[in-house]
């Protein structure tokens, strides 16, 4: 009997090992070649993703770099299957001055593209972004403060059609007038949606020209969201502090 016993363990030990490494296996796959998922802990992509926001980035759409693969072994240069981003997409990449770092941004500038702001307005090309007035932001402070404002919102259109809606805090903010920005080849220009509260290309010491390279993906699909500064793990909190009216939500 204790021989029997014994066997049956060790058979139900090596089956549950075996189903473990299988499901490790299939989530590595998935995560290297199709989705990985990510979460929002800055307001910089404001009003487009929001504080607490968790989505899936297709590792797909661009192609594969070596950032694609877990811990980021540099196995190859460059990228196959490769695919350049549209102007307008929103992409995760990694920071080029600290590569193990990954920002999300909307991609503006494509390689060769001229790229400038004046008194807030977006130029490429030496053509301004087509802009529309909408009306305020209120919410959560896009600005950085704590308590809830009151935002100037705008609505722009790139000039392939893609239309997404940005913030601006103050007038005249530090990044309001720049030098023109020309992108050099195989490299994109990054910005964020909420103007004056993003660290993005413009900031030439800080992120500067993204490398083809360093694109992880493109954001595609809200699939959890949670209000700013409550824990996703909280889950006896999920009634009121989940955002319900974001979950599915398609990232444009």
């Amino acid at each position: 009997m204790s021989v029997t016993s014994g066997t049956k363990t060790d058979s139900g030990l090596g089956e549950t090992v075996r189903v473990v490494v299988h499901a490790l296996l299939i989530a590595l796959v998935i995560r290297t070649f199709l989705f990985q998922p990510f979460n929002i802990p800055s307001g910089s992509m404001k009003a487009t993703l929001l504080v607490g926001d968790y989505l899936f980035v297709s590792k797909y759409s661009y192609g594969y770099s070596h950032y694609s693969i877990p811990l980021s072994p540099p196995l190859f240069s460059g990228r196959v299957f490769g695919s350049e981003p549209n102007r307008g997409d929103i992409v995760v990449f990694r920071l080029p001055k600290d590569d193990t770092t990954d920002y999300i941004k909307r991609v503006i500038g494509l390689p060769g593209d001229r790229i400038q702001v004046r008194e807030g307005l977006l130029y490429i090309n030496d053509r301004p972004v087509q802009r529309e007035r909408l009306s305020d932001f209120i919410g959560e402070d896009p600005c950085g403060s704590d308590a809830t404002a009151r935002v100037k919102r705008w609505k722009e259109t790139l000039p392939n059609g893609v239309s997404y809606e940005s913030l601006d805090c103050v007038d005249n903010g530090f990044y309001d007038n720049t030098a023109v920005y020309t992108v050099p080849p195989g490299h994109f220009f990054m910005m964020g949606d909420n103007r004056d509260n993003s660290t993005d290309s413009r900031v030439l010491s800080a992120v500067g020209y993204v490398p083809f390279e360093n694109v992880v993906g493109r954001a595609q699909l809200i699939f959890f969201s949670i209000a700013e500064g409550e824990h996703a793990w909280a889950f006896w909190r999920w009634p009121v502090s989940v955002r319900w009216n974001r979950i599915f939500k398609i990232v444009r």
